[in-house]
């Protein structure tokens, strides 16, 4: 059957005819920022304070040369799929403004509400994932000065989910951050140095002591433990890297024509100057702790306590504007759906619905985090089912059924080995997670302060 003339309810296959006011169909500004502006956005995401955990969480399993490999394999891997959406932007005569728009206009009403839920449940994750972190960095800060244990990660968390509040208030839209995507450069800038600058004096002071390296560089699991690992730091590397396909429509509504030139250029910047940050302070806190490298890298260096706050606060400040991005999706949704008023921004309504609907949402990302502060568990499955599906499978596939036409056999036959080999690593990988949650469970209690 021919694809391009199939309908699925309201959902008009390749091909149907658009109006331009379903193009513009959002509450939200579009086609307002200039590629530069969306780059520092993808590179907000890139290099936000989940890149203090990648030494801990990514290096010390798989060491040195699949680390290294891995990490590098999911930042290409992602880099492809981000420019194949980008040029699916604009797809039978109608410019797409959400993922799950693009997938309902090529297959239909189903794939339109599954690849809705899988994309919300997933930023859910992510932003219940910042909320905990925020809180990780602001009790880093409280033991700096007081180790005394009365203030727990709950009440942080519940701090960090009240000031991300605050700020998803007075920030409408995505293009609204402007001066604040400076902001998140220049916080970002700071913990990395910091990170950076203290993992290597540490290094080289454990290399004075006399007995050489402080710690190794391995750590020693059985064979199944080993493999379950493998599989598990897969999803979390492709979680952390790709993500931001998540979001990239979000960003592709905002672009200026020419949206897809525009949008490739944005992707390059973020993936090759925008990543260098996130492997230097990786590389450089696993070559200076080894093994013993915390999931959050600040706990393991050693300094000037002002400069280990400093750098804590601004890994707090760069979470909060993080967290917006990633959840933008979902304000922009609710925002369209419910809330869409004549009028400034900041008019009573406007302000009102968002504190209200965004604060909401909000209220239950702070809840989930404080209730399971061990979320990365439950965010290496999600991570195993959604992200999987949505960045690598789908948008090969999606863009298989747009430009199978006019691809050659060996094209087409790259697309459909990349569909094959992501489904068998988010099956592998769903496994894996399924096995570390079981495992964890024994450790970890409700409202853990870990």
């Amino acid at each position: 059957m021919d694809v391009s003339k199939v309908e699925s309810g309201p959902f008009k296959v390749l091909g149907g005819e658009h109006s331009a006011s379903e193009i513009l169909d959002t509450a939200h500004q579009i086609s307002q920022d200039s590629w530069l502006q969306v780059a520092f956005v993808l590179t907000t995401g890139v290099n936000s304070a989940y890149v203090l955990g990648y030494s801990g969480t990514v290096m010390v399993p798989l060491g040195w040369i699949g680390g290294t490999i891995g990490l590098v394999a999911a930042g290409a891997m992602s880099l492809y799929a981000n420019i194949l959406l980008a040029r699916l932007h604009e797809v039978g005569g109608k410019r797409h403004i959400r993922y799950r728009d693009l997938a309902g206009h090529i297959y239909g009403r189903k794939v339109y509400f599954l690849t809705w839920a899988l994309q919300y449940i997933n930023l859910f994750m992510i932003n219940t994932g910042y909320i905990i972190l925020a809180g990780q960095a602001l009790k880093a800060i409280y033991i700096l000065f007081r180790d005394d244990h009365i203030m727990k990660l709950p009440y942080f968390i519940a701090i960090a989910g009240f000031v991300c509040a605050m700020f998803a208030f007075g920030i409408p839209h995505l293009s609204a951050l402007r001066i604040w995507l400076g902001f998140s450069t220049f916080f970002s800038l700071i913990y990395i140095i910091i990170g950076f600058t203290l993992s290597l004096k540490d290094g080289f002071a454990f290399l004075d002591i006399g007995e050489g390296k402080y710690c190794t560089w391995t750590k020693g699991t059985n064979g199944l433990d080993m493999k379950f690992t493998v599989k598990i730091e897969v999803s979390d590397m492709n979680h952390d890297t790709a993500y931001s396909i998540l979001v990239q429509l979000s960003r592709q509504a905002t672009v200026k024509q020419p949206v897809v030139r525009n949008m490739q250029k944005a992707l390059k910047l973020q993936f090759t100057l925008g990543v260098l940050p996130m492997f230097a302070i990786t590389f450089m806190g696993y070559w200076a702790y080894g093994s013993t490298t915390s999931s959050f890298l600040l706990n393991s260096v050693t300094g000037p306590v002002w400069v280990k706050m400093m750098a804590n606060i601004a890994a707090f400040l760069q979470t909060v504007i993080a967290l917006h991005i990633f959840a933008s999706p979902m304000y922009e949704y609710l925002d369209t759906k419910y809330g869409r008023s004549k009028g400034s921004a900041f008019s009573l309504h406007n302000l009102s619905f968002r504190i209200l609907v965004r604060g909401g949402y909000l209220t239950i990302n702070t809840l989930v985090a404080a209730l399971m502060p061990f979320l990365g568990d439950f965010m290496s499955l999600t991570g195993a089912l959604s992200t999987f599906p949505l960045t690598f499978i789908l948008s090969n596939h999606m863009y298989l059924m747009v430009k199978k036409n006019k691809m050659t056999a060996l094209q087409k036959f790259w697309h459909w080995l990349n569909v094959c080999l992501f489904s068998f690593m988010s099956v592998a990988a769903a496994i894996a997670a399924l096995r570390l949650i079981m495992v964890d469970s024994k450790n970890y209690h409700l409202f853990a302060d870990i």
